[in-house]
């Protein structure tokens, strides 16, 4: 596997993570549009039709954004949440934590994950364009339980960035996004990793109290 320097990683997850929030989810944009123009019935569907409607929402209310960025963080988690597996997704990035931390843990730490990523990525969602993002023809199975759907992100010194949503069907059969790759480089193995390292140092609880206090300080409770 590819790998980079972390800092360069964190970089490129921390510019185009924010696109998980672009495909993650349509609620808030659905009450602006037409709810039959976001079609989650495959996984390629679901990515076109809810970066349309995220970015249609964008270009109405950029403006409003750049005024008042927590606003933006209330669309995000309004649209995020309910497309993206938030409690697979923690569950793979704890790793064996997750086998031994308590329920009332792992519900702190799905919280608390979340409104990392929203607070993390959110400042860099308002300059985000369509004409930035090229979704590429699905070369999958959408009968299969999992899928991957291929994009470029233009970056802005005109280089493409191959970047994979990893998506699975839940319980429901409903396809939900749990993973993001970049150039090779899985965004959950890299925290998982990182906060392994934490939690090896300060315990679960430790990171636990650094996330909610950073989501706290950065108004992420929308």
């Amino acid at each position: 596997m590819k790998q980079f320097p972390r800092p360069v990683l964190f970089t490129r997850l921390r510019a185009l993570l924010l696109v998980v929030c672009a495909i993650g989810g349509m609620q808030f944009a659905v009450s602006a549009m037409a709810a039959e123009a976001i079609d989650d019935s495959t996984p390629q569907k679901l990515i076109e039709t809810s970066s349309r409607a995220l970015l249609a929402d964008l270009d109405a209310n950029r403006a409003k954004y750049r005024k008042d960025i927590t606003q933006l963080y209330k669309v995000v988690d309004t649209l995020f949440l309910p497309h993206v597996d938030v409690d697979f997704a923690a569950q793979q990035v704890l790793g064996k934590y997750w086998r031994t931390a308590t329920p009332e843990q792992r519900k702190r730490f799905v919280t608390a994950f979340y409104r990392s990523l929203l607070t993390s990525y959110g400042d860099a969602l308002i300059d985000f364009t369509g004409d930035r993002m090229k979704i590429l023809p699905f070369q999958g199975d959408a009968s299969q339980p999992r899928a991957s759907v291929r994009t470029e992100i233009k970056r802005s010194n005109g280089a493409s960035v191959a970047v994979a949503y990893s998506l699975r069907k839940d319980a429901a059969g409903t396809w939900k996004v749990w993973d993001v790759v970049i150039e090779g480089i899985s965004y959950v193995k890299s925290f998982r990793e990182d906060f392994g390292l934490e939690i090896e140092q300060k315990g679960l609880d430790g990171l636990l109290k650094r996330l909610e206090a950073s989501a706290a300080k950065s108004g992420g409770k929308a």
